[in-house]
């Protein structure tokens, strides 16, 4: 999911300065599928939480990082919804001949903004890209501090707060023994 968030951010970043054509349409095409790859993988994840509880142990920590530390869980949660959503709305606003897809699959179809006026369709792509840019801007905030704050956990106070994000990594005592596997021949 980081590389996913990295790439949208960096290529965000330079279709906003290619001229209109080929390049910008592309890289959009691909901005918007990942987008909403990335909107997929937030709602399995947020649900995937619902069910099994937080990995982190943060017991010992001031109540201030506690906080602090779930209130970035959600702010990354609404960013990784309303990106996705503001940026659908965008597409939807322009009138599509296309749909989205997902993963070049999954067909999603615009949002129903042809209803509207052409007056209101710019205001709602006007509304969105102004949604989507105070998104851009607050993640392009939250992924540093975040960053910095996992940082600080594994080197200063030294705690398994890191340890608790990455994959389990099994000890020897617990790790299968692999000396007792005797290979068949034919």
């Amino acid at each position: 999911m980081v590389v996913l968030v990295l790439y949208q951010l960096a290529s965000g970043w330079l279709m906003s300065r290619y001229p209109v054509g080929g390049s910008k349409l592309a890289t959009y095409e691909l901005h918007s599928e990942l987008g909403l790859s990335i909107l997929l993988l937030a709602i399995l994840r947020f649900a995937w939480r619902l069910f099994v509880p937080n990995p982190i142990n943060d017991a010992q920590a001031p109540e201030w990082q506690q906080t602090a530390s779930h209130l970035t869980q959600y702010l990354f949660y609404g960013l990784f919804a309303m990106l996705p959503l503001s940026g659908w709305a965008m597409w939807s606003a322009i009138q599509p001949v296309e749909p989205l897809r997902i993963g070049g699959v999954i067909a999603i179809p615009p949002m129903p903004f042809h209803t509207l006026s052409p007056a209101w369709q710019f205001q709602v792509l006007d509304w969105a890209e102004s949604l989507h840019v105070l998104g851009v801007v607050g993640l392009s905030l939250l992924v540093p501090l975040h960053v910095g704050a996992a940082l600080k956990h594994h080197f200063w106070d030294r705690d398994d707060v890191v340890r608790g994000i990455l994959p389990e990594i099994r000890d020897d005592e617990t790790a299968p023994d692999h000396t007792q596997y005797t290979p068949r021949v034919g």
